[in-house]
């Protein structure tokens, strides 16, 4: 079985060695790169199965790293690094194509299980892309209720309109839970049984947008080798989920409205129509109104989508259901790790509801997640959520070299003392307590290693 090649882009020369090291450990062949320009260079030499890149970088960001990635290989997962003042920029980005992103101060041990992931995703090829009945699903439900006055209002409309074949229009913010809320409009629906195909507009190549929706036939362009049916020949008889549906040309925004009053698609290159019958849910984090006003948007199309809102608040604004998602991540991820975690010590529940959530349901799920992972014991503590969510703002831009030497260790800048003294700790566990690698492991010097351990009280 052939090794998968990775891709380390980063500004940081200490984090690309760090990783390479790490990740050549683990089985993968890695290469680095800390400009922008060489790892263009990289992926017009070969093939990578997965990037590792940093949103900011000297001379590009991520948002045009990941647009030339996917021009370079569709098939390439992407991981966004990225520090707590970008993870709405990151969420954002996984709607245009990344699998995930992971903040800073990086853990070892979460990078390795999210590369494994995403290549475990790239390996079910299109086997797993193929559309499938919407049963029940086994394990946890995706979607959880919350119980505020948003919430009961949300299910109420959702109960509402779920057994009709009305077009719902469901907006909010990036990483508020749009996908969920439109999936259980699906599965309350008399269509539950039928397939859910899920369409991120906003990942759509602008050229070949209308072959995704619609499909073509064969030699309709170049490349089109074979007849292919489109995402709404996939969910005939379904549901089909357009997420991001803001980003559409106008050429496909026309084709759009056609199908929605017509029930009838025309495949690119094809001058025959084929009859569908498809429920449409469209999503879209901005105001398609002003797009309207803007010019950008079809006022008819919009009135044709909005048959009926469903309008989410961002989750800071939902203070009374954090917990209540953050102990449903918990169990998913006490699912997803094999892991038996109970619950939320009183510190970490209140770090948790002080925190203002940027990413949203998405962040909240990672951030749970990694919590999860770092636990040992029963409950989930203080130390084991990131810098941001302790301090209540965003985690320092220094280096993680500290964090990347070790799978558990927290990193000593912009943390309590709590979790700096549980950090040297299980770094000293991890290095037999070596003093001197320790030291070097949380980018110290000894000498202010051995005033920490002398503060904190412990002795070796």
């Amino acid at each position: 079985m052939s090794r998968s090649r990775l891709l380390v882009i980063d500004d940081d020369a200490d984090i690309c060695m760090l990783l390479q090291r790490f990740l050549a450990k683990q089985g993968y062949d890695v290469e680095v790169a800390q400009r922008g320009s060489v790892a263009k260079e990289l992926l017009r030499q070969g093939r990578f199965d997965l990037v590792l890149c940093d949103h900011r970088l000297p001379d590009t960001d991520s948002v045009e790293m990941l647009q030339y990635i996917k021009g370079a290989s569709r098939g390439t997962q992407v991981i966004i690094i990225t520090g707590y003042s970008d993870v709405r920029t990151a969420v954002e980005l996984m709607r245009k194509g990344a699998f995930d992103y992971v903040g800073k101060p990086l853990y070892p041990d979460e990078i390795l299980m999210r590369i494994k992931e995403a290549l475990a995703q790239a390996s079910a090829g299109e086997e797993a892309a193929k559309p499938k009945p919407a049963a029940a699903a086994k394990g946890i439900k995706d979607y959880v209720q919350g119980t505020g006055p948003h919430a009961k209002g949300l299910a109420g409309h959702i109960a509402l309109v779920a057994p009709t074949d009305m077009t719902v229009l469901i907006t909010g913010d990036t990483g508020t839970g749009k996908e969920f809320v439109a999936r259980e409009i699906h599965s309350l629906s008399k269509r539950a049984g039928k397939v859910f195909v899920a369409v991120d507009c906003g990942a759509l190549p602008k050229d070949l947008a209308g072959s995704e929706l619609f499909g073509h036939v064969k030699g309709s362009f170049t490349g089109a080798v074979a007849d292919k049916r489109g995402s709404f020949e996939q969910a005939n008889g379904g549901t089909l989920f357009l997420d991001e549906v803001g980003n559409l040309t106008y050429e496909n925004q026309v084709k759009l409205l056609r199908v929605l009053q017509e029930r009838r698609i025309k495949r690119v290159g094809d001058e025959k129509d084929i009859v569908v019958d498809v429920r449409v849910l469209a999503a879209t984090n901005e105001d398609l109104h002003s797009a309207v006003a803007e010019g950008r948007f079809r006022e008819d199309l919009l009135h044709r989508i909005n048959e009926f809102n469903l309008d989410l608040l961002p989750l800071r604004e939902r203070k009374e259901d954090i917990m209540i998602f953050a102990r449903h991540f918990l169990q998913k991820a006490n699912e997803q790790l094999g892991k038996a975690v109970e619950g939320f010590g009183d510190a970490a529940a209140a770090k948790l509801m002080a925190h203002s959530w940027p990413g949203n349901l998405r962040e909240l799920g990672n951030v749970v997640k990694r919590a999860v992972l770092l636990t040992s014991g029963p409950m989930v503590q203080l130390e084991a959520l990131p810098a941001e969510v302790i301090s209540g703002g965003p985690a320092p831009r220094g280096p993680e070299r500290e964090a990347m030497g070790d799978p558990s260790a927290e990193g000593l800048k912009g943390v309590s003392h709590t979790a700096e003294k549980q950090a040297i700790l299980k770094a000293l566990e991890r290095n037999g307590f070596n003093k001197s690698r320790t030291a070097e492991m949380l980018n110290i010097d000894r000498k202010t290693l051995y005033n920490k351990l002398k503060s904190f009280g412990i002795e070796i």
